[in-house]
C-alpha cells in the first residue's frame, strides 16, 4: 500500500469524509422524517396540528447535538489546518514567485527553476510573493493551497512522503491565460536531490 503524498493528505481527507458523512446522515434523516410526517399526520386523515410548547428535552436536544457536531468539525478542521501552518524552523526554504502566467522557484543557493524540486521526507517552507496580480498556489495531490497576494509575502509548508511528480496550479483567476498556469513539483530521494542542488 503506497503512502499518502504528504502527511497532511490523510487528515484533510478524513475531515472531508467526516463532514460529508454527517451531512448525508442529516439529509437522509430529515428527509425521511418529513416524508413520514407528511403521510402520518395528513389533514385528510383528520389530524389537526398541535403546538408544542416548553418542551425542555426537545430544546436541549436541538441545541446540544448541533453544537457538538459543529465543534467537532471545527476541531478536526483546525488540527488539519495547523499541520501546514506550524512549519519547523529547520525547513528547506524555497522562494516562489508568481506572475502572469507562471510560477518560478528560487533556492537558497541561488538556483532558479520553473519546476519545484523537493527532497523526500524533508519539511519544506515556500515563501511566496506575486509580481503582478493575486494568484493562488495549489497542489491538489497534497491538499494544500495558499493565496499569493501582490505586495505581501505568504507561506506554505509540507513534507512530501512519496516520490513522484505532482501538478501545481493557480487556483485564483488571474487573467487571460490563468487556465494554462501550471507547473510541477518533483519529489526525489534526498541523496539525488543533494546531487542536483549542489551541481553547478
Amino acid at each position: 500500500m503506497s503512502q499518502a503524498p504528504t502527511v497532511h493528505v490523510e487528515s484533510v481527507d478524513f475531515v472531508m469524509l467526516y463532514i460529508v458523512g454527517i451531512s448525508v446522515i442529516l439529509l437522509l434523516g430529515i428527509t425521511a422524517t418529513m416524508i413520514y410526517f407528511v403521510f402520518k399526520y395528513n389533514r385528510k386523515k383528520g389530524h389537526q396540528p398541535v403546538d408544542i410548547e416548553h418542551n425542555t428535552a426537545l430544546e436541549v436536544t436541538w441545541i446540544v447535538i448541533p453544537t457538538i457536531l459543529v465543534l467537532s468539525m471545527f476541531y478536526f478542521g483546525y488540527t488539519s489546518f495547523r499541520e501546514i501552518r506550524n512549519i519547523p524552523e529547520n525547513s528547506f526554504k524555497v522562494e516562489v514567485t508568481a506572475r502572469m502566467w507562471k510560477f518560478s522557484f528560487k533556492y537558497e543557493n541561488g538556483k532558479q527553476t520553473d519546476t519545484l524540486y523537493v527532497p523526500l521526507n524533508t519539511p519544506v517552507k515556500l515563501e511566496m510573493h506575486s509580481q503582478d496580480v493575486n494568484h493562488a498556489f495549489y497542489i491538489p495531490a497534497f491538499r494544500i493551497k495558499e493565496d499569493i497576494i501582490n505586495g505581501k509575502t505568504t507561506y506554505l509548508g509540507f513534507t512530501a512522503k512519496e516520490i513522484g511528480d505532482y501538478d501545481i496550479a493557480c487556483a485564483e483567476y488571474c487573467g487571460l491565460n490563468h487556465s494554462a498556469m501550471y507547473s510541477m513539483v518533483k519529489v526525489i530521494p534526498k541523496d539525488k536531490f543533494d546531487q542536483w542542488y549542489n551541481k553547478k
